[in-house]
Order: structure tokens, then C-alpha cells, then sequence
């Protein structure tokens, strides 16, 4: 049996000795949160842990542990034959489970046999969840937020990216929602569910160094239909912004190629475009919709902006202070981003 290791926060799990996190609940239990990072090696299948739980409830719980340790030892040599052929005698993993019980035990037991030198997480994912809950809705977020805003199409996501080339702290929290924000803003995949979002922000948070800035891009508290957690969203309520603007035609050049894969999908296309009846009328809707069939893709993006994306944006970006700079960029080429990012972390 491994060394159980207490987590105190989630810093923990970033300076704990060891080389891997091995998460070995069911995949369902896996997909809908994890540590960020760790290793799916379940010991029971979604099925196999409803079929031991039915026959711990109605027949006899001796039979289920007996049933469950043989299916447990059957998947455990899978992954010792399968991801973990290749791991030399060094390797030391931290293995977890729902309540760090018997399924993370039993598999903890037979890689120390091996002879690794195998970590316990003391009270499993649930200790790991109240950590992370604690974060997002009780503790206020420590490093200063600083917000790049701007209208959808000037390249904020392009700039966090120069922003941390240059060695400077980014949330980049549609990457962690799989979503750009707007209304085309799907990415393939899907979303994650809410606790995984929350997941990848807490352990991203809980990674960086509090005394600098933290740089992450104006949005609503909601990323496609992913909530911002409550202390990071007051944080970003509270925080300086810095604005970034840029021409029109420059803003709809940049959404076209952002969203190719989109535009080569009519059908979805032309779905995500019908919903806009709602808010400009049926007869704009559909004007728009014949513009894409048509591939008329630049003029579309540019009339989206116009009269869709920069109302809503005035709408919803009345803050209370003054910027502490405002970008006017000139266009929006891999050059002039980088300049940008380099403004930006100067004039903080």
C-alpha cells in the first residue's frame, strides 16, 4: 500500500514528489472532473462498479469485495501491459480514487509490489474537490487580475498568447471552457462539465505567483454555457482593464480565418445564424444566412460586428473606471500582436 499524502491546498499537488497523478475512478466519474493532468487508469468500468455496488446492496457484501477485487486485479494488469509497460523502476506515481478507499488502495498495493514507490491522496477526489471549492467560491483570488478587453475580433486570445511568449502570467479561460465566448464560439469536443472548468481555473490560479499581475481577457460570467466561478468573477468585476480596438476590416479578416473550420460547415453555420432572428428580426437573419451560403464570408463577419458584436459589447462593457491604456492598432498581423502584448505588460 502507498504513502498517504494529505493535501492542505492545491500547491500541494504541484510540489509533491511525484512523477504522475493516476486517477483510477470510472470513466464517467473521470469525464465529468479530474485533477488536471492525471491519468485515467480506471480500475472498474462505469458497468463492472454498478454491477459490484448492485451486489453489495442485494446480495452480500462479501461476494461484491471478492467480485471487485478479482475485476480490479484483471484492469490493473491491463494497464501494466498497456500505459504503464514502459514506467522504469524510479517512477513514482500518486494514485486517488472517489474517497481514497478501496479502489485506489487495492491498485496502490500491486504497483508497490512492483516496487514503485506509490503515493496515496488521503481522502481521494472529494478532499481534492473541497480544495478546489474553496477556491472558487470562498477565498478571494490573490494576484491581481488585469483584463484585455476589446469588441469579438480583435485577436485578445492571440494577444494573451504573446503575452505569455514574454514570460508574463495568462488565464486564457476559453481554453479551459473550449469555447471563444461568442455566438459561433463552439470548438470541437464540446464543453467540459462545470467542475472540470473549475477544475483547470483552480489549479491554474493555484500555480502562479501571487505578488504579479494575471492577465485574462474581458467576458461575461459565462463562456458559452460554462460559469465564471464566483471569486474569480468578482476579482475580474474589480479589476483594471486595458482596451484594445482595431478597423473593422482588420477585426473581420481575423474572424474569418479564426473560424474556418466553422465556415466549412454550412449546415451548423446556418444553424448558429438562424438563432439571430431573436435579436435583429427573420428578414436580417436570413440575409446573413444567404450571404454565407454564398461565401461571402468577409462582408458577413464584418456586418456581425457591426451590427451584432460591437452593440452588445457597448452594452455590456460600461465600467466604472478608465482603462489604463487604450491599443489602437493599426491591423491585426502576428507583428503588431506581439508589440501589443509587450505595450501591455509595460503599461503595468
Amino acid at each position: 500500500m502507498g504513502m498517504k499524502q494529505t493535501l492542505t491546498s492545491l500547491k500541494d499537488l504541484k510540489t509533491l514528489p511525484f512523477d504522475s497523478i493516476i486517477d483510477v475512478r470510472a470513466p464517467s466519474e473521470f469525464a465529468e472532473d479530474h485533477i488536471p493532468g492525471a491519468m485515467s487508469l480506471p480500475v472498474l468500468s462505469d458497468a463492472e462498479r454498478a454491477e459490484v455496488g448492485t451486489i453489495y446492496v442485494q446480495q452480500d457484501p462479501f461476494l461484491a469485495r471478492k467480485i471487485g477485487a478479482a475485476l480490479v486485479a484483471r484492469n490493473a494488469a491491463t494497464h501494466l501491459q498497456g500505459a504503464l509497460a514502459d514506467r522504469p523502476g524510479g517512477w513514482r506515481p500518486l494514485v486517488y480514487c472517489w474517497r481514497g478507499g478501496q479502489r485506489s488502495g487495492s491498485f496502490a498495493s500491486i504497483l508497490a509490489q512492483i516496487g514503485w514507490r506509490v503515493g496515496l491522496i488521503d481522502g481521494g477526489y472529494q478532499r481534492y474537490r473541497r480544495l478546489v471549492h474553496a477556491a472558487m467560491y470562498e477565498t478571494p483570488v490573490a494576484p491581481r487580475m488585469i483584463l484585455v478587453d476589446g469588441g469579438t475580433g480583435t485577436a485578445k486570445t492571440q494577444i494573451l498568447t504573446h503575452l505569455a511568449a514574454q514570460g508574463q502570467q495568462v488565464l486564457d479561460l476559453e481554453a479551459m471552457a473550449q469555447h471563444r465566448g461568442s455566438l459561433l464560439g463552439g470548438m470541437p469536443g464540446g464543453q467540459p462539465a462545470q467542475k472540470s472548468f473549475e477544475s483547470r481555473v483552480a489549479m491554474a490560479l493555484a500555480g502562479m505567483d501571487p505578488t504579479c499581475p494575471v492577465f485574462v481577457e474581458a467576458e461575461s460570467n459565462k463562456i458559452g454555457s460554462r460559469i465564471i466561478p464566483p471569486m474569480l468573477w468578482q476579482a475580474m468585476l474589480k479589476a483594471d482593464h486595458i482596451r484594445v480596438q482595431a478597423p473593422i476590416q482588420a477585426r473581420a479578416r481575423y474572424l474569418v480565418d479564426t473560424y474556418a473550420p466553422l465556415l466549412e460547415e454550412a449546415e451548423a453555420l446556418d444553424e448558429k445564424l438562424a438563432v439571430l432572428a431573436r435579436f435583429h428580426g427573420h428578414e436580417q437573419a436570413d440575409a446573413w444566412r444567404q450571404m454565407a451560403r454564398q461565401g461571402d464570408f468577409l462582408p458577413l463577419a464584418a456586418e456581425l460586428v457591426q451590427q451584432h458584436y460591437d452593440p452588445s459589447y457597448r452594452r455590456s462593457s460600461r465600467r466604472a473606471a478608465p482603462p489604463l491604456a487604450v491599443l489602437d492598432l493599426p491591423d491585426l498581423s502576428a507583428l503588431t500582436l506581439k508589440h501589443a502584448a509587450a505595450q501591455i505588460a509595460a503599461s503595468v
